[in-house]
């Protein structure tokens, strides 16, 4: 028996990934397989990173930010849940 339920994405790899315009986009960013990005948003049991994105790649997101001047809250990458505030910061 199938079920459709939706896929779990953990924060605050999710979040991160669609601000900066998904998957593809992140994979050109960082030059991690597109396998590697979406294993950021699933828990450990799955083979995830229970939503964290591993350093190497987050400075890369980070340094793309500042050279495109992408405005993101300094903690985004350390936080657990991303707050509405963050979310509004970016999208301003």
């Amino acid at each position: 028996m199938e079920t459709n339920a939706p896929i779990e994405k953990l924060e605050p790899a999710a979040s991160i990934i669609d601000l900066f315009g998904g998957p593809d986009v992140v994979q050109q960013i960082t030059g991690s397989d597109r396998t590697r990005v979406y294993r950021w948003t699933q828990p450990k049991e799955k083979g995830g990173t229970d939503g964290i994105i591993p350093l190497r790649p987050a400075q890369k997101l980070w340094a793309h930010a500042k050279a495109t001047g992408m405005e993101i809250p300094g903690d985004l990458f350390l936080s657990t849940t991303l707050s509405s505030n963050a979310a509004s910061e970016v999208a301003a």
